[in-house]
């Protein structure tokens, strides 16, 4: 594999992984209608998403995932199944992208790479409706729901039209995710240490 071919899987797998830190079956189904449609080849891994069957699947799972986001209240309970399933397809969407790597390479990168910028991208969207519950009683978090899963599927579009400037976006997302809960860690409370 060549040094462009290279970073061109690692930005597509980033992109992925950012994506899924939005909605976790949204990016693995948009990548199956684009395996079934011819745009994408099922190489590795990634034939596990080819079939009309498993995009049927995943389409189930994306509308009672994005449809549980929208009751406020449930959102927040949601998270918490959330963030670690997010991180666990982020590591999964990066991995399969990457097939051409070594495997220990691979899956090192899945792992740091495609779980971390998963997960930060989901621990940013908790602390945006954890910020919108407290200050709206949650009647904002449907529009929030709505954007994220808006910024799903433009990332994961992005990451397989254009993988390097999805890369860039990739990047100033996952600094913005982090000043997020930077502030979110400023604003809780401190308590007094026990004697």
């Amino acid at each position: 594999m060549s040094a462009l071919g290279g970073l061109v899987a690692v930005s597509l797998g980033l992109g992925l992984a950012a994506a899924s830190g939005f909605r976790v079956f949204l990016p693995p189904m948009l990548l199956s209608g684009g395996i079934n449609l011819g745009w994408i080849s099922p190489v590795g891994q990634l034939s596990l998403l080819d079939g009309w069957g498993a995009f049927a699947v995943l389409f189930a799972a994306v509308i009672l995932e994005v449809g549980s986001y929208l009751i406020p209240w449930i959102d927040n309970l949601l998270d918490v199944i959330a963030t670690p399933a997010a991180v666990l397809a982020g590591v999964g969407m990066m991995g399969s992208v990457l097939g051409d790597f070594d495997p220990i390479v691979q899956w090192t990168l899945a792992i740091v790479g495609g779980g971390g910028v998963a997960g930060t991208v989901q621990v940013g969207t908790v602390a945006t409706r954890a910020v919108s519950t407290g200050t709206t009683g949650g009647l904002a978090n449907p529009i929030i729901s709505i954007f994220e899963a808006i910024m799903a599927v433009f990332v994961t579009l992005l990451a397989l039209m254009a993988p390097l400037i999805g890369l860039v976006l990739v990047i100033a997302g996952t600094v913005y995710a982090v000043r997020m809960i930077g502030r979110r860690k400023k604003t809780l409370p401190m308590t007094a240490p026990m004697a």
